[in-house]
């Protein structure tokens, strides 16, 4: 099994509307995306300074199945028409389960 994290900050201009777009279209991804095994988003809590502002963690059966939801259409164009113009920040982590 694997696992996929990415991190995102956003910009100091993005609107909580945008911010919350990309929580809505990332939600669509396990109904039109079969090989995605678990899938959890959310925002940061606010607790610690210096957090990202939201998180991806979602799990795979396979590598061959991470790179189907990587390269999907749907999750790309998540990436181009909501992230992209909000993001000033991301990091990522693939890792065996």
């Amino acid at each position: 099994m694997l696992r996929h994290v990415v991190l995102f900050t956003w910009t100091d201009d993005s609107t909580e509307e945008q911010r919350a777009e990309v929580a809505t279209r990332l939600r669509e991804l396990p109904g039109a995306i079969a090989q995605i095994r678990d899938y959890r988003i959310g925002a940061d809590a606010g607790i610690n300074d210096g957090n990202y502002h939201f998180a991806v963690v979602a799990d795979f059966d396979s590598v061959d199945d991470y790179l189907v939801y990587r390269d999907h259409p749907l999750h790309q164009a998540v990436i181009a028409e909501t992230i992209k113009p909000i993001v000033a920040g991301r990091a990522a982590v693939q890792y065996t389960l």
